[in-house]
């Protein structure tokens, strides 16, 4: 928070102002077999145009992925992933302002795409898969977005157990920031994300939702990824492809309770949710940036 009360998030570009209205990221995932849109983005042109279509939609930050981390996948090497990605992030760079997060827990990757235009590093493990990933944040003074996690991809919805899921997701984020910091990670710099749907049931994910202000009361930007997922589908008995009404509720609900990002892949609709509950919530201050010129 800076001298005039604002949450800016320092990047290794532009700030990001975190003090209005909650931010949208798309999701862009380049990759042949995530679990929503696999394969759709693979080509560098078809990607491109999703990104800047999503920015034209009211994307604040494009969120791009090499590697899937549905239950189930399996790891991507580096090489891949930097093939895959840096074309793409190049690009988007190019030919928009646009923040641009790398989805990656590859040290490697994460240094190259900022190199290419990305500013923020979104890292499912949390730092812990390659632990050169905090000397890489703290190096090129990416943002980085730490998640949490029951075990890997691979592994982790295999029986997920907790005695208090919330507590644990908040002991486990805290200690990892704790590590980020002593590893140079500036606590300005720094996201925390509950990581919906990453070792969960149905029911851990709807009491992490039903008590975010906990993880919020911790004092980091949330990101709350909640977009067509599996908890979603089990209450609405639907495909991820019809899942977007209830996306937006748990969106709406997020905001309400104080998320900061939401990470999503229907970015016009999801903006026009943000942006009503956010009026809804602070309606003097939302009327007051209408009036700005």
């Amino acid at each position: 928070m800076n001298d005039n009360g604002k949450t800016i998030l320092p990047t290794s570009r532009d700030p990001i102002d975190l003090s209005g209205r909650p931010l949208v990221m798309g999701i862009l995932n380049v990759t042949p077999d995530s679990f929503s849109d696999g394969g759709r983005f693979v080509e560098p042109a078809v990607a491109v145009d999703h990104a800047l279509r999503m920015v034209e939609e009211g994307a604040d930050i494009i969120d791009v992925g090499g590697e899937s981390t549905r239950p189930g996948s399996q790891a991507v090497s580096a090489a891949e992933q930097v093939r895959r990605c840096v074309p793409i992030i190049e690009r988007i760079a190019a030919e928009s302002d646009v923040a641009i997060s790398i989805d990656t827990t590859s040290a490697e990757v994460a240094r190259v795409a900022i190199e290419a235009g990305a500013c923020v590093i979104n890292d499912v493990s949390a730092l812990r898969f390659d632990l050169k990933m905090g000397k890489v944040a703290a190096e090129t003074k990416a943002a980085v977005c730490l998640m949490h996690m029951l075990g890997e991809p691979r592994t982790m919805q295999q029986n997920p157990t907790y005695k208090n899921v919330t507590a644990e997701v908040c002991r486990f984020l805290t200690d990892r920031i704790e590590c980020a910091v002593r590893g140079g990670v500036s606590r300005e710099r720094i996201l925390i994300d509950p990581g919906m749907g990453f070792g969960k049931t149905l029911t851990h994910n709807l009491k992490l939702l039903s008590e975010l202000k906990s993880l919020v009361a911790l004092g980091y930007p949330v990101v709350i990824g909640t977009s067509r997922k599996r908890f979603i589908g089990a209450v609405l008995d639907r495909p991820a492809d019809e899942r977007i009404w209830g996306t937006a509720a748990t969106v709406a609900w997020a905001v309400r309770d104080g998320a900061k990002i939401v990470r999503v892949h229907d970015v016009g609709p999801m903006r026009q949710i943000v942006d009503m509950t956010w009026a809804m919530i602070s309606p003097d201050r939302f009327e007051a940036n209408l009036k700005t010129p």
